[in-house]
């Protein structure tokens, strides 16, 4: 199954049900417009169209989600690697770290994954 896509100002209304779901619809209204500034009827709107778009669920006036942050970011690079690098992700990693200063860490990491996907563990 695809993941649905979650646009910028729902991706920042979905960290926000992902920080602290289940939430009552009413409660998370008002988190929206403290942290995002939005009138309740926005935030309505958008769970009914996330509700939709079968990302979210809203039972009873409880608010859940039903991907993951890690799908959606998941999906997100999965689109942007398909789109902006015919699809390779060795010339995603090459433009990456060419404007990006990689710690020894992060490199002993990325090795570790790297590593890891060598030998079939992921």
């Amino acid at each position: 199954m695809e993941t649905p896509k979650i646009f910028e100002s729902e991706y920042r209304f979905c960290l926000l049900l992902w920080e602290n779901e289940p939430i009552k619809s009413p409660d998370l209204a008002k988190l929206c417009f403290e942290k995002l500034g939005w009138k309740p009827s926005t935030t309505y709107t958008v769970i009914k169209r996330l509700s939709e778009r079968g990302v979210l669920k809203n039972e009873k006036t409880v608010v859940t989600s039903l991907i993951s942050k890690e799908e959606a970011q998941a999906s997100e690079i999965d689109e942007l690697v398909e789109k902006r690098f015919e699809g390779s992700l060795p010339a995603f990693v090459a433009a990456f770290t060419k404007h990006q200063k990689l710690s020894k860490s992060e490199i002993n990491e990325l090795q570790a994954m790297i590593d890891s996907a060598k030998k079939g563990d992921t």
